[in-house]
């Protein structure tokens, strides 16, 4: 937990200083980086996830068997992603207005890398190895800080979305380390019977299609507004999705505690509810603080962290902390529900996700219309997975 918070706090320093030192206008370039290695993070999380999970379940023959296939498997995912983001570089500096397209291409190529980073991580998660655990995303976080800042100091005369873009790629080959190699075999074909295969399969297809919803639901809106607002107002509303999503950022690491938590409990026998009630307590406490400063020091929180530049921000703070905090309860609940195995609350969120799309392209008339449309979906959201949990509450309840 202390390093997942040093971790948060340390790109949200590195977001903020790119803020700072570059402005409104090229911030939005920036930014649209730091997008897509969110959305890559949750795609990849999938692996993660699953790699988890059945690294509590499996163990033995069974556990590097699984393993190899999800470093093949993820790798091939990485290679498939990272291409078609090359290829469509071009394109993506049409549809986003960005200074270049050798962001997207540089972003692309390490892509493979974030897979096997990802996997590494979910070994240790799963097998509760916390401090190498901590260690990879402190190597993460710590290199892109340092690199990013000593290229903008020293390489002023580079674009600023280049040098960015060489920060992150950097980061994804030193968060490798420490690397799991011992249960990496190159030569031996692993192999799960049908039971296990269908059982991964499941939980992957599942957590994919939540992980996809995080996607939509955490980054769309930043997109969309890249996409129908001019760069100073897209600068504007990064910098308050920024701000506004240091709720999600802190109760990360809840997310992170919980699922192998309720799995192992599960897996033997033990109520699993007081840990979710716990983890939810924590959520809703740090949300409502969060929301209230946001509230009452609006016009402080912008200048302190991103500078007067951006103080017209201001009034839509407390607004666009509470959809974040809405989402972030509901989501402790759905990562509960996934480690259950249960389906349906992921296709509520994705439900949920794809309607904030829909109400944000029918009414942008301004940024304040975009902060409201998601207060709805997420308010939404959490109300319907609220009642998921009541209801099965009572089925359990009818059965004992």
């Amino acid at each position: 937990m202390i390093s997942v918070i040093i971790v948060n706090a340390g790109n949200y320093i590195y977001n903020l200083l790119l803020g700072r030192i570059l402005g409104p206008e090229l911030f939005a370039d920036a930014a649209l980086l730091i997008t897509f290695l969110l959305v890559l993070s949750f795609v990849a999380m999938t692996f993660q996830l699953a790699t988890a999970k059945f690294s509590v379940l499996y163990e033995n023959q069974v556990f590097t068997n699984f393993i190899n296939l999800m470093y093949r498997y993820g790798t091939l995912t990485g290679i498939m992603i990272g291409a078609t983001i090359v290829i469509f570089a071009k394109d993506l500096q049409d549809v986003f207005h960005t200074q270049t397209h050798w962001m997207f291409t540089i972003f692309g190529i390490g892509v493979p890398i974030y897979f096997m980073m990802s996997i590494n991580r979910g070994i240790y998660q799963g097998k509760k190895s916390f401090v190498k655990l901590a260690l990879t995303y402190q190597s993460e976080m710590m290199s892109r800080l340092f690199i990013t800042f000593l290229l903008i100091f020293t390489l002023s005369s580079l674009s600023s979305s280049i040098i960015v873009v060489a920060g992150i790629f950097v980061s994804f080959i030193l968060g490798l380390f420490p690397l799991r190699l011992d249960v990496i075999k190159f030569k031996t074909k692993p192999v799960l019977d049908k039971v296990q295969k269908s059982h991964v399969s499941k939980f992957f297809i599942l957590t994919g299609f939540y992980e996809l919803t995080q996607i939509i639901i955490n980054n769309s809106d930043i997109l969309m507004v890249k996409h129908y607002f001019n760069e100073y107002d897209a600068g504007l509303y990064a910098s308050l999705a920024l701000i506004g999503r240091v709720v999600y950022f802190v109760t990360w690491m809840f997310v992170m505690l919980l699922l192998p938590s309720v799995i192992q409990k599960r897996k033997y026998g033990e109520a699993t509810t007081p840990v979710l009630f716990k983890y939810v307590g924590y959520v809703v406490a740090l949300a409502i603080s969060i929301v209230l400063g946001c509230f009452i020091f609006p016009e402080l929180a912008v200048k302190v962290l991103f500078g007067s530049e951006y103080v017209a921000i201001a009034p839509l703070l407390w607004k666009y902390a509470i959809a974040t905090s809405l989402f972030a309860i509901a989501n402790i609940f759905a990562y509960y529900f996934l480690s259950l195995d249960h389906y349906l609350p992921v296709v509520i969120s994705g439900v949920f996700g794809l309607s904030q799309i829909v109400l944000i392209m029918f009414f942008h008339n301004s940024l304040l219309q975009v902060v409201i449309m998601q207060i709805i979906a997420m308010a939404s959201l959490l109300a319907i997975q609220l009642a998921y949990f009541l209801f099965q509450g009572k089925i359990l309840n009818k059965l004992d």
